[in-house]
This record gives structure tokens, C-alpha cells and sequence, in this order.
């Protein structure tokens, strides 16, 4: 198995195996809804949603639940998806419908998915905030009956902040016991730094910053930490407390300089309350994406002594959004790029070269007959292998995109009359490895190219491969003695 099909096969799995709460949702009932509101003169959603309370709990039961991960079931405390199905007038009450507002405004602007905070109350009766995201997956952005949504509890660090506002004396048990990591550090070294470039005239702290990058490094030997709660050891892999903090060098690699850079410009700039993400390093070497919130402590704001940082681990958000920004630029069958990114490259290349660029244009042949004769279960398995010939042909900086039903196209940046014909030799040579290898049904492409030498002949390009493939497809149906139906 490719390297790509393996990272397919591995995004396939993520579903179920995921980390955070995976939703896989049928919203085409609410697609109708919105036509029916059209149709029915609705042209601002928020006013008329405020207006007519029950048309949020209308949009709620549009929704559809096809699919849920294992998380989704120990988040919400479900034994099993019919119970969580049966009980989501439970889960979804009280103040979430108002909180639903956002998402259904974003859905009803076209903007193809939504992000929104909100609140779900779980079966035992808890109540969870949570940060939801969907995306229409691609392929169903006509029906929305795909839509794939993602859960992120964020309930105890909100919690968290909550209690820690509330008394000086219940601060240090919360501290101990928080579920998010917690550091207490002394930053009145940094803030003495500071101090003495300021004292020595200088202004533009960015661009000393530019011209003295070391002065990173140094505010950062100074940093000292003081304290870190229970949960950092686990989250950063360190057996204890001692270790961990005799190997903060570990923990702070040169990969944050750049970061800390921006946090000190903020400091220098009075902002003693922050929040950014940063990316840390676990014991073992392992990347840990953070959401970090920093705050100079009142009473400590004259020398900075007192500082507390609240690290929450986003690396399974991260996996989440890269799973979602992932199935909107590839197609799944195949495990090519898909249209979306194909327009984009298209849009990109015109504007930025560079020049000369080859088009390549493909079509399966025989599609539809196996479609019609032995049945989409065959068609998709012949896509399957058109896609690992052309992840095998195409290397950066060419890319490769499944762009319709058995249409693709080879963008070849820099590509010249020689480099389409190597392709083509490329793509034939694998063709036929790939025939010797599977029995039965034979795998064909239809293949036409075209050089575009600047931007504005790029889409003439696209149109004259094109036709140079609908050439070569005709050739291919004439040699095998019958007519073409229609493309496919």
C-alpha cells in the first residue's frame, strides 16, 4: 500500500477512533427548511429567528443523526447511538437553542459549514460546554445530506476560570486539581530586560528584536518557573514534578522563539493579559499543540513575580480541523485532491505562474460500462486504482485532482511540451504495472495536454486539453469497435 493510501485508510479510521466528539449528520431536512423560509419571503435570519423562537427548535429537528464516534458516547454518557438518538431533546434544551443561533446564520449565508460555542447537557444530567464545528462534506454540498460535526468540550477550563476568580483560598485546590495544566512563573527578570532596552532609547521593539534575535533566547533563560499543577506531568510526559522542571529546555524548544517573540512585542506593549497557540514539546519529543492563556497577576503587575499561565492541549482539535480541512481539498474514493483545490491551484497558478504551465487532462475510460455491467461497487474500485496510478505518477510541485466522476486533471507548474510528454509516458508505464496487477477489468485513461505560457492563457489551456482528450477518447472507443454512449 502507497504512502497516500495508507493516510487515507488512516483518515477513514479517524472517524470512530477520534479523540474528540464526531458527529456525521444528514442536514438536507434543513436545506428544505431554509427553502421553505425563502419561499416564504424570510430574507434576514436572525431577526425572523428572534421573532419566532420555534423555528430554531424546527431547525433542530430537521437534523438528522446518522453517525456518531465512541467519544460522542462517553461525552454525552450514552450506552449506545439509539439511546443517544432518543434522548437528544435532553441533550439539545434550555439555553442551547439560543446559542444555536450563530451556526444557522452561517448555514443560511452559504458559508458551507459553521463554528460556534454552545451548550449540550449530557444524560446525567451535566452541562457541557462545548465549541461546534461542521463542514457539508464535499460531494453533498447540493443536498447537505453529509454534514460531518465536531465537539470540543471545553467545559472545565471555563469552569476552571470561573472558580479560580471566586476566592484567593479555594485558588490553590483548584490549582492542584485543575484538568488543565497550570503554571505559576516569575517573569520580574523578563520585565528588568525590558526595562533596560527601554532605558537606552529604544522604541521600535519589533525591529530590535529583528536585528538582535538572541534578546529572545536571553528573556527566555530568565523565565522561572515556580509551580506547575498535577495534570502538566501526565500532559507533557514527565514522571514528575523535578523532572519536569529541571527539563524545561525540553519543554521549550527553539521552535518558540518566534511565539515568544510575539508574546514579549505584547509585553512591551503593556498587554499583561494574553492568549495565543503555541506548539510545546512533550519528554519524549512529541509535538503538543497548546491553547495558552497568560495573565500578569493583580498585585503583581509592577514587577511581573507573579505570573499564571493555563495550557490547554488543542492536539486533538488540531487532528479534528486537519481531518476536516483535509476531506475539503481531497476527494475520498480516490484519496486525490478534488475540485475545490483543483479551482484554487487554477486561480493561484494564474496569478503566480510559474510560467510555462502543462494541463493535463484525463478521463477513465469505460466508466460507465462497468458501471451499467458489473455495478458502482467495480467503478469505484477501478477510481480506486486510476487513483494510486496518479499518486504514483504526480510529485510536487505538480499536483493532481480528481475534478468530476472520471475526469481529472495534472497541473504541471513550470511545465513545459517535454515535461507533459514525460507525464504521459509516467502515467502509461503505471497504467500498465498497474494491469499486470489487478485481473480483469482494464484500467485506460484518455489524456490530452496543453501549454499555457502566461496567465491569461491558462483556461485556453484547460479547454485545449480538454478537447485533445475528448479526441483521444473517441479514438480509443473507435479502436474498441462501439460508440460512446455519453461521457462516462
Amino acid at each position: 500500500m502507497s504512502d497516500d493510501a495508507s493516510l487515507l485508510a488512516d483518515f477513514e479510521h479517524m472517524f470512530e477512533l477520534a479523540p474528540v466528539s464526531l458527529w456525521l449528520e444528514d442536514f438536507s431536512g434543513v436545506r428544505a427548511l431554509f427553502e421553505r423560509w425563502r419561499a416564504e419571503g424570510v430574507r434576514e435570519i436572525e431577526p425572523h429567528l428572534r421573532a419566532h423562537p420555534q423555528a430554531v427548535a424546527a431547525y433542530g429537528a430537521a437534523i438528522r443523526v446518522l453517525k456518531v464516534n465512541q467519544r460522542t458516547l462517553q461525552l454525552l454518557a450514552a450506552p449506545d447511538q439509539a439511546t443517544l438518538e432518543r434522548s437528544l431533546p435532553q441533550i439539545f434544551r434550555d439555553d442551547m437553542h439560543t446559542h444555536a443561533l450563530p451556526e444557522i446564520v452561517q448555514l443560511w449565508a452559504g458559508e458551507g459549514g459553521f463554528s460556534n460555542q454552545t451548550v449540550n447537557y449530557a444524560l446525567d444530567g451535566r452541562r457541557l460546554d462545548v465549541r461546534v464545528r461542521g463542514r457539508i462534506l464535499p460531494g453533498h454540498e447540493q443536498t447537505w445530506d453529509r454534514v460531518l460535526v465536531s465537539l470540543e468540550d471545553n467545559t472545565e477550563p471555563m469552569r476552571a476560570q470561573r472558580e479560580l476568580a471566586r476566592s484567593e483560598q479555594y485558588a490553590r485546590g483548584l490549582f492542584e486539581h485543575s484538568p488543565v495544566s497550570l503554571w505559576v512563573e516569575d517573569f520580574s527578570q523578563v520585565k528588568r530586560l525590558l526595562d533596560e532596552v527601554r532605558a537606552n532609547g529604544i522604541s521600535d521593539f519589533r525591529t530590535f528584536l529583528k536585528v538582535h534575535p538572541e534578546f529572545v533566547e536571553r528573556c527566555m533563560r530568565e523565565i522561572r518557573v515556580i509551580d506547575v499543577n498535577r495534570v502538566t506531568m501526565p500532559l507533557f510526559g514527565a514522571a514528575d514534578k523535578r523532572e519536569l522542571l529541571a527539563r524545561t529546555d525540553r519543554v521549550f524548544t527553539d521552535d518558540m522563539h518566534e511565539s515568544f517573540a510575539d508574546q514579549l512585542q505584547d509585553l512591551w506593549e503593556g498587554k499583561l493579559v494574553q492568549q495565543r497557540e503555541v506548539v510545546n514539546t512533550t519528554m519524549a519529543g512529541e509535538p503538543l499543540h497548546i491553547h495558552m492563556q497568560f495573565a500578569v497577576l493583580e498585585g503583581h503587575r509592577h514587577d511581573w513575580s507573579l505570573v499564571l499561565l493555563s495550557l490547554v492541549d488543542i492536539t486533538a482539535r488540531k487532528k479534528a480541523e486537519a481531518y476536516l480541512e483535509y476531506l475539503g481539498k481531497h476527494d475520498v474514493l480516490t484519496g486525490l485532491r478534488n475540485r475545490t483545490y483543483y479551482a484554487e491551484e487554477l486561480n493561484r497558478l494564474k496569478r503566480k505562474g510559474p510560467w510555462p504551465v502543462a494541463v493535463l487532462a484525463l478521463d477513465l475510460n469505460g466508466l460507465k460500462m462497468i458501471n451499467d455491467e458489473q455495478g458502482h461497487g467495480a467503478g469505484d474500485a477501478l477510481l480506486r486504482r486510476a487513483g494510486e496510478v496518479l499518486t504514483k505518477a504526480v510529485d510536487a510541485p505538480a499536483s493532481v485532482a480528481r475534478i468530476g466522476g472520471d475526469e481529472f486533471c495534472i497541473l504541471i507548474p513550470g511545465g513545459d511540451e517535454r515535461a507533459a510528454q514525460l507525464m504521459l509516458e509516467r502515467v502509461a508505464s503505471l497504467v500498465e504495472l498497474n494491469n499486470q496487477f489487478y485481473a480483469g477489468t482494464t484500467l485506460s485513461f484518455a489524456i490530452g495536454s496543453a501549454i499555457a505560457h502566461g496567465g491569461e492563457q491558462l483556461e485556453a489551456a484547460v479547454q485545449q486539453a480538454d478537447q485533445a482528450m475528448y479526441e483521444s477518447k473517441a479514438r480509443y472507443y473507435a479502436e474498441q469497435g462501439r460508440e460512446r454512449r455519453r461521457p462516462g
